[in-house]
Formats: structure tokens, sequence, C-alpha cells
């Protein structure tokens, strides 16, 4: 049997100041998080950030958080629950598809245990990010490995790096944006936002910003736009460095400014709706557009668990793991599909 570990960045167990704190922690511990020398980062972050920092987030998660909990970690479980039921359907009893949090639970640890239990000797690993970075995509990988050292007997390892420019994934998010266009009506202009990087990650060799130009001049071609209908910025900035240009906040005052009355805003970088889009952009930024002049911001939710991102994002994934058995196990589906 193939485990599947998907893994998300993570979430506080509750709204709650003592549960932000303890993500906090963990999230911003992370050496590929935040570079910083330790001697001069440990003092910021177990002074004024946890001390401070915590209450303020758990107003922010508060507004945003699901009867059935995170919003993240809500969407996150049914992406994968609807692909281990698409999975069981074509290959039954040949994959196992688990949950796995970077920073919280379930941590990676556990969720590989759990692939470990379950008989997986061959273990794909997906982190749910499009764009590939330092500060996400390579944490977790150090994650695993981390982990894996734990264990006396190895599996077998594969790790998905991106998918920013996958035509599955770019038909995925045009057709979302065009179904709400088609439910809602097209507002002046699509800003394309992504979460920020500080600068420094690019000028040391992270292809982040690059992969998001790219996923965003593949979405602009697909919904056929032109320059005057779309802008790409960069949000959820942290600290005093500079981060990836144009901000997300001061794109939405400095359009109000220009002139422009409404605006959708999408978000491709996220998999998963959780506080940076629901409450960053559409609570906050909504406010933020409002108070300049502008007259309305409307949020088009992430892909999350919309039965056609799960068929594309299925299709994203079955090439790395399918044939990673003997071909012979997949005989009897590939025949009947």
């Amino acid at each position: 049997m193939i485990g599947i570990l998907v893994v998300n960045l993570g979430t506080p167990d509750a709204p709650a100041a003592p549960a932000v704190r303890r993500y906090l922690r963990e999230f911003l511990s992370d050496t590929r998080v935040v570079e910083l020398p330790r001697i001069l980062w440990w003092p910021i972050l177990n002074g004024p950030i946890l001390l401070f920092r915590p209450a303020r987030s758990a107003r922010n998660y508060a507004s945003i958080w699901l009867p059935d909990g995170s919003p993240l970690m809500v969407y996150s479980q049914r992406q994968c629950d609807a692909l281990q039921a698409r999975w069981d359907q074509q290959f039954p009893g040949q994959v196992r598809v688990e949950l796995a949090m970077r920073y919280g639970k379930p941590s990676i640890a556990q969720g590989l245990a759990v692939l470990r239990d379950a008989g997986c000797r061959k273990i794909f690993v997906v982190p749910l990010y499009p764009q590939y970075a330092a500060a996400t995509t390579a944490s977790i990988f150090d994650a695993v490995g981390k982990a894996l050292r734990q264990w006396r007997e190895i599996p077998e390892i594969r790790m998905i790096r991106d998918w920013y420019e996958h035509p599955a994934y770019i038909h995925a998010l045009a057709d979302s944006i065009r179904a709400w266009w088609q439910e809602h009506g097209q507002a002046e202009r699509l800003l394309i936002s992504f979460h920020g990087l500080p600068e420094s990650g690019v000028a040391k060799g992270d292809p982040y910003r690059s992969q998001c130009e790219k996923t965003t001049a593949l979405l602009v071609k697909e919904l056929a736009l032109s320059d005057e209908q779309w802008i790409q910025t960069f949000q959820s900035r942290f600290g005093a460095a500079k981060w990836l240009q144009p901000y997300t906040d001061k794109t939405l005052v400095e359009l109000a400014h220009s002139g422009v009355s409404r605006i959708d805003v999408v978000c491709p970088g996220f998999s998963a709706d959780c506080v940076e889009t629901l409450q960053e952009i559409a609570l906050e930024g909504k406010e933020t557009f409002l108070q300049a002049g502008g007259q309305e911001l409307r949020y088009i939710p992430a892909l999350n668990d919309d039965p056609l991102w799960v068929a594309a994002f299925s299709q994203i994934l079955e090439p790395h793991w399918r044939h990673w058995e003997s071909p012979e196990n997949f005989a009897v589906s590939a025949q009947s599909g």
C-alpha cells in the first residue's frame, strides 16, 4: 500500500491566546521561516511577539472560525477525504491518504506513523503549496527527515516540489473564477494576491516570486484578461524587513484612490481558505479598500474541496505514485478505468 501524506502549514487548536501562542512559538522558531541568528531572534520572539501577538491573532482566528474548527484544518481534511474516496473507487486498497500539519497537530511525525502502522512501505509527501518556497515546502522536507531519524526501518519516500504551472491547477483556478463571475458578475479589477516572502529569500535563490508570476501569467491568459483588468500583489508581510512588492494592502488603497470602485480578490497560493484569506483579505482587506474610497471588495474562495479541484488535484498527483508499485498491481484498475 502507498501512503499519501498531505501536509498544510498548520493552525492553532482553538481561537484563543494560549493556543495561538503555542502555534506561533513552533512556527516562528523554524529557522526556515525566520533566518535571523538565534541570539538576535530569541529575545524578540519570546519577548514582544509571544507576549502581545497571540491575543490579537486569536481575535482574527475567532472572526473566521467554523463550527467544525479552523477553516484551514476543515478544508484540508475535506480535500484528503475526497481524494481518499476517489482513489478507493479507482484503486481499492492501494492508497491511504493522511493529513498532517507542519506546525501544530496532527504533526508530520504523527501522520507518518499512522501510514507506517497502516502497512505503507512507500510514502508520497504532498505539501499543499502550489509554489515552492524554502520557508514552506523545504521546511516540510526538513520535518519529514527529522521524523524519520527516529525510525529503524525507513520507507521509500517521494515528495512533490510544486505544481505552480500545471495545466490542471491553472484550469481549476480559472474555472472557479469564471463560476464566481457567472454568479456574481465581474468586478473592474481582479487582484491576484500571493503570500509574501522577504526579498532576502529571493536574493538567496528562492524561486518563489518567479513561480508566482508564472502562475499569474498562465491564469490571466486562461481568463483572457487585458492588462487593465488585473494586478498581482503580495500579502501577509511580517516584521521590518522589505518583503516582495507590491503589497496587497497598499495596492488596495492606491486602487481606491485611483477611482477603482469594485475589486475581486483571488489568492492562488492558498489551497485551502485560512486566516490569511478569510480574515486578512475578505474582512480586513475589504475594510481597507472601503475606507480608502472603494465601494466593493469581494473575495473569491480558495479551491478548497470543490469537486473540480479534487479531480484536478488527483490528476496532478497520480503520475507521481500510480506506477510506483509494480505495474501488475494496477492492471485491473487500469483495465476498468
